[in-house]
């Protein structure tokens, strides 16, 4: 088999010419797409954003991005905004984001910093099946193994990731840091109280539903902080991946809803990165009580 690939290097601007005639070669000599016409549509594509720019960089510069049409809860564009190659510093208190998952699902915790707009994400797996078939399964090949040597991935448990222990590791990401609150799902309250119980976590904790009502409030204000330039993150493949499978359904009232782009995608990660960023947003929002010096009579 031979396979030769023509893909310009990762975040440039969709209508950087240097990269397009890396992207279609032909183009110099006439051969399929002329470079006037990729240029155009390219500054077309940036005008309009959404899908238009994402549907461009898959097919007109052969960058790996998702293809998915639907409304997406941050394209690569959008996400590519936030991230940043010197993070801000951990000043102030941290709210925590976790997304627990079951046995095949991944499970998710996200830190931010509202006072300064940092973000830390990091996902879990139990370790059978090892990660290189639970990628060949996924559909993603050899990504969560990429994961795992950036340091963004970690196995944890035999089958299944054990929720107090896992509590602890999260804790620990965070020693020494003051907690605003701990946000998750729900639909876990039970389980998740009775693992923080044996972890002996004492911290405030934020139910949140992923319905409509509540998945609409907190993805709205999630996309408001990225928007604001408030979520700085490094470059992350396991955010990436998560953004390239998460899109929001809408119901009649066009509240939003997380969800799945494919059966087998792993958005934990996005999920738990959006119940931080909208609690810290709600944190800061707050009117901040300014008490008196007692006066004596």
């Amino acid at each position: 088999m031979y396979r030769q690939e023509h893909r310009p290097a990762p975040g440039l601007p969709a209508d950087d010419v240097k990269s397009l005639l890396v992207a279609n070669p032909g183009a110099r000599y006439g051969i399929g797409s002329d470079l006037d016409w990729l240029v155009a549509q390219a500054r077309r594509a940036i005008a309009r954003g959404g899908s238009a720019l994402t549907t461009f960089r898959l097919y007109n510069r052969n960058e790996r991005v998702s293809g998915e049409t639907r409304d997406l809860l941050l394209t690569v564009d959008e996400w590519l905004g936030c991230e940043t190659s010197e993070l801000p510093p951990r000043e102030g208190a941290v709210v925590i984001g976790i997304d627990l998952g079951g046995s095949a699902s991944m499970t998710a915790a996200a830190f931010y910093w509202p006072d300064t707009g940092r973000l830390e994400v990091l996902g879990w797996f139990p370790s059978r099946p090892g990660l290189l078939d639970r990628g060949q399964s996924d559909g993603v090949g050899s990504r969560y193994t990429e994961m795992q040597d950036r340091g963004e991935l970690v196995t944890l448990g035999d089958q299944t990731v054990p929720v107090a222990a896992w509590l602890a590791e999260v804790m620990r990401h965070v020693e020494g840091e003051t907690v605003t609150a701990l946000t998750g799902d729900r639909f876990k309250q039970a389980e998740l109280a009775e693992a923080m119980d044996r972890a002996g976590v004492r911290v405030p904790v934020v139910w949140r539903g992923m319905g409509f009502r509540d998945g609409g409030e907190d993805c709205e204000r999630f996309r408001r902080a990225c928007f604001d330039g408030k979520v700085k993150s490094v470059p992350s493949l396991l955010l990436r991946s998560a953004f390239a499978d998460a899109v929001t359904l809408r119901d009649p009232a066009n509240n939003l809803k997380l969800a799945k782009a494919r059966s087998t995608g792993r958005i934990d990660a996005a999920a738990a990165a959006v119940l931080a960023v909208a609690e810290g947003a709600r944190v800061t929002a707050r009117p901040q009580k300014e008490s008196r010096a007692p006066v004596w009579a």
